[in-house]
């Protein structure tokens, strides 16, 4: 899947089927539904899962927690924008053939 097919799924009012962890965590918050974003980051082990915490927390304002999530993420603090983050993670799962 590239990342623009990704991003045109956004449209639809469910995320694919096959649509699994990180990027199903990406899926719902470029849908503005943090909650279900951070819930489903919450439950996913490992790096990528990490990433995606560290980029919600950002997002949401909480440096500090953000901080933590992207230590346990092997990934350094984000300084760009938060839809240039959002691309770049996005983009290495669907390379990796991960999420």
């Amino acid at each position: 899947m590239t990342l623009d097919f990704f991003k045109s799924t956004l449209t639809q009012p469910d995320p694919p089927v096959d649509l699994a962890g990180a990027l199903r965590a990406l899926w719902y918050d470029a849908r503005d539904d943090w909650e279900t974003a951070h819930r489903i980051a919450q439950d996913i082990a490992g790096e990528d899962g990490a990433w995606v915490h560290a980029y919600l927390h950002r997002k949401e304002g909480d440096a500090g927690n953000a901080d933590y999530w992207y230590r346990r993420a092997g990934q350094p603090v984000a300084t760009d924008s938060l839809g240039s983050e959002w691309d770049r993670i996005a983009t290495t799962l669907l390379v990796r053939g991960r999420g």
